[in-house]
């Protein structure tokens, strides 16, 4: 018999300094903010904007290949729906540490 374990991945994180590079790059990435509408029209750095209530129901806007970073204010919520998406097949999503918070910082 064969034992494995289901260990829960290492989730990718991305700083605010390393995304302005990525921006500044024209890399190819998604950026998906995860805020309430409120808070996502009083600040926001574009991408899609899923608010977390509803990141399961439209989760088929998120792409499953490429990189996707998600944010929210502090990078608690974006944490929260990271995990979930992994459980449904998503290795593809990146945290932004500190979300808007260390963005408006750096």
């Amino acid at each position: 018999m064969v034992c494995t374990l289901n260990l829960p991945s290492i989730m990718k994180k991305i700083t605010p300094v390393e995304l302005r590079e990525w921006i500044n790059e024209d890399k190819p990435f998604v950026l998906v903010d995860v805020r309430e509408d409120w808070e996502h029209e009083l600040y926001n750095i574009g991408g899609i904007h899923i608010p977390v209530g509803e990141i399961l129901e439209r989760r088929d806007e998120i792409p499953k290949e490429g990189d996707v970073v998600m944010y929210c204010e502090k990078g608690i919520r974006s944490t929260l729906v990271i995990q979930r998406l992994e459980q449904l097949g998503y290795n593809n999503l990146i945290n932004l540490t500190g979300g808007m918070s260390a963005w408006k910082k750096d």
